[in-house]
């Protein structure tokens, strides 16, 4: 059988993609310097360094402890109050809860911004205002959660079935009873797994705030590193790796619940 247009026409469409693809990777190779030589002469190093932290210095984790208990401390205060504060903003950035653009578009542009800083340079701030310790990252922690969980929701808000905002549109429910009655119930469930899956990133966040003063386990990683202690800095990747795949796992299972 002889190929019809449109299977010609998705045909070149998929090569097209394909060949943008490849010039944009080999374009942003060119720019940055990237070369293979060069990844082939460092090779060497990167190996001395693996030698250098094995084996891990296990009797470190009676110091380590204690920060990292501090640093899921910090992601559990950051997640809880950036998710709090990310609900209303996400209501007013849901263009089927708000439908004047004079509303949504503006919050949505102003989340864009937050969502535009880094998470480090959000707690090098923070340490210049409040000083070494846990509260910049629990400020840092804060605004970053606050950015994804507003995005994610206002997103899961707009794809809410209408059905039921109607019958009470049309039994004159206010905004209010709206909202509280007709959004909500149907967002809950999406808005507790964002939660959840921002905590998981403000643990691994969390762990290298302490590189800028924001406390935690990155104060430990910045000392261990500077004095070349290498097995120890080991011992804190493990530690914390453990600490993430059990509150991955954990996760997972209650948004699976949820969902």
């Amino acid at each position: 059988m002889n190929p019809t247009p449109t299977s010609n026409a998705k045909r070149y469409k998929t090569i097209f993609s394909l060949l943008l693809i490849i010039a944009l990777v080999i374009w942003s190779g060119y720019s940055t310097g990237f070369s293979l030589q060069s990844l082939a002469i460092g090779w060497p190093e990167m190996m001395n360094l693996m030698r250098e932290m094995l084996p891990p210095d296990w009797s470190y984790f009676s110091e380590i402890a204690d920060p990292m208990l501090d640093t899921m401390r910090m992601a559990v205060l950051g997640t809880t109050f950036g998710s709090l504060l990310a609900l209303p903003v996400a209501l007013l950035s849901a263009s089927n809860v708000f439908k004047s653009r004079w509303i949504y578009m503006p919050v949505r542009f102003v989340l864009n911004i937050i969502r535009t800083i880094p998470d480090l340079l959000l707690a090098s701030v923070f340490v210049a205002v409040f000083g070494i310790g846990a509260l910049p990252g629990i400020f840092a922690l804060t605004v970053l959660s606050f950015g994804i969980v507003a995005k994610l929701f206002y997103e899961a808000l707009e794809n809410i079935d209408n059905g039921p905002l109607e019958a009470m549109t049309a039994v004159g429910a206010n905004k209010y009873k709206w909202i509280t009655f007709g959004v909500l119930p149907q967002a809950l469930a999406p808005y507790l797994s964002f939660v959840l899956f921002t905590f998981e990133i403000n643990i691994r966040a969390a762990a290298v705030l302490g590189l800028v003063g924001a406390g935690g386990i990155g104060l430990f990683y910045d000392k261990t590193l500077g004095y070349f202690e290498y097995p120890k800095v080991t011992a804190i990747i493990i530690f914390t790796l453990i600490i993430v795949m059990v509150i991955d796992y954990t996760s997972t299972k209650v948004r699976e619940r949820l969902l």
